[in-house]
């Protein structure tokens, strides 16, 4: 299935690459705060939200990213993709807004579905942006270093919410992450996105239905299949701990301020791993690497269910599940993304994030009922078993791409639209 890659797709725009992560910071801010606010929002006498609606109220957001996801590559073909990040970050923006100010269970909600539809199209987007403007040599260390931004924005929501919730509450929080919107949005409008790489240039030369062809017909819907199973079992461990990491520790026994250092070591080994994981993967094969980072995942939801409760064992369970989680993610989209056709490459991502938002909708859900009924012990041996499962899935994936290396595609007939 793998295509040569052409020679001029060594050509690199490293201004665009980290235009692209400043925006998945900020996503990621406005995606991840959510979890730090949990125990003051349960606390709120205005909201009077219970541990399930929470957890739905979490999800929300992810349903609304699906949708984001799945529409960006399509209208990204008849708008642009600049044009697609402007209207995406204006809609999260606007969302962050209208979640600090909600007086009612109802208007949170709404809020977080809305934050979810444009951080959807803008990941979607601007992870594809950052991918077609890198060279094919450096895929896994771009996809990661642009997907670090999700998890950054994760260490700097803990960090702030460290001085802020006592102080505060939860409600600064929010406007921090509609300001940083709004300050991200004037520089999409100023910078030049590419439009004449290699790889932009031969998504125009298929038609959607040649795309759709491709994605889910013969052996690229098999690819399909597993990269979604990949998706949604890794995303309902790894986003449903970004939401419900602070208050599992605190019912483990832990104080706020020491849970939220705990959820800043689960951001921050994200982080710091991702890296590590992107370089390796450039050089060994992304689809390799997978398999150990979703390895890493399920040893430390295996460590917190048999581990007696400690602080040096309790970090060292979060920082796995905190690399596992975030870079397992990343490698399932490098591997998605090079495995079909140049020209199937926005769909390909758009199909990989849209099915990860699936995971990352019932990840908060699942956790906000496990919770409910068992605490923390419950809660991760719900998510024990979604990293059980992707373990699998991502094994699957590893000979599906081996198997995959000496096809290719062809392009679908007939050829019109």
């Amino acid at each position: 299935m793998h295509l040569t890659p052409p020679p001029a797709e060594t050509r690199s725009h490293p201004a665009v690459i980290v235009l692209c992560m400043i925006i998945t910071v900020i996503e990621g801010f406005n995606l991840i705060v959510f979890g730090s606010v949990v125990p003051l929002l349960l606390k709120d006498p205005s909201l009077g939200v219970t541990d399930e609606q929470t957890g739905l109220i979490g999800g929300l957001v992810y349903i609304g990213a699906i949708i984001g996801a799945l529409l960006a590559p399509v209208v990204a073909e008849r708008a642009g993709r600049k044009r697609v990040l402007i209207l995406a970050i204006g809609l999260f923006a606007l969302g962050a807004v209208l979640t600090g100010a909600s007086v009612s269970a109802s208007m949170l909600a709404v809020a977080r579905f809305l934050t979810g539809f444009g951080v959807g199209g803008a990941l979607t987007t601007a992870m594809t942006v950052a991918r077609n403007s890198a060279s094919s040599r450096r895929a896994s260390t771009v996809v990661t270093v642009t997907m670090a931004g999700i998890p950054l924005g994760g260490v700097v929501a803990s960090l702030l919410a460290i001085p802020i919730l006592p102080a505060f509450g939860w409600r600064p929080m929010f406007f921090v992450g509609a300001g940083t919107a709004l300050a991200i949005l004037v520089g999409v409008v100023v910078m030049a996105i590419p439009t004449d790489t290699p790889q932009e240039v031969a998504g125009r030369e298929w038609t959607g239905r040649q795309k759709l062809a491709a994605l889910f017909g013969g052996r690229g819907a098999v690819v399909a299949l597993v990269v979604a199973v990949c998706a949604v079992a890794n995303m309902v461990a790894w986003q449903g701990l970004n939401v419900w990491a602070t208050q599992s520790m605190v019912s483990l026994g832990y104080s706020l301020s020491a849970a939220l250092l705990l959820s800043f070591t689960l951001t921050g080994a994200a982080v710091l791993g991702s890296f590590a994981t992107g370089w390796a993967a450039d050089r060994h094969g992304s689809a390799r690497l997978a398999v150990g980072t979703s390895a890493c995942t399920l040893l430390g939801m295996a460590g917190m269910l048999v581990l007696p409760v400690s602080v040096p064992a309790t970090v060292l369970c979060v920082a796995l599940m905190g690399v596992g989680g975030h870079s397992t993610m990343n490698l399932v989209h490098t591997t998605a993304a090079d495995i079909y056709p140049l020209p199937v490459r926005a769909a390909a991502l758009g199909w990989s994030n849209g099915t990860s938002f699936v995971g990352a909708f019932l990840g908060p859900t699942l956790g906000g009922a496990a919770i409910a009924s068992g605490g923390a012990h419950g809660l991760f041996t719900t998510y024990g078993i979604a990293a059980a499962v992707c373990f699998a899935a991502v094994f699957s994936l590893f000979f599906a791409d081996r198997a995959s290396s000496h096809a290719t595609f062809r392009r679908p007939e007939p050829a019109t639209r």
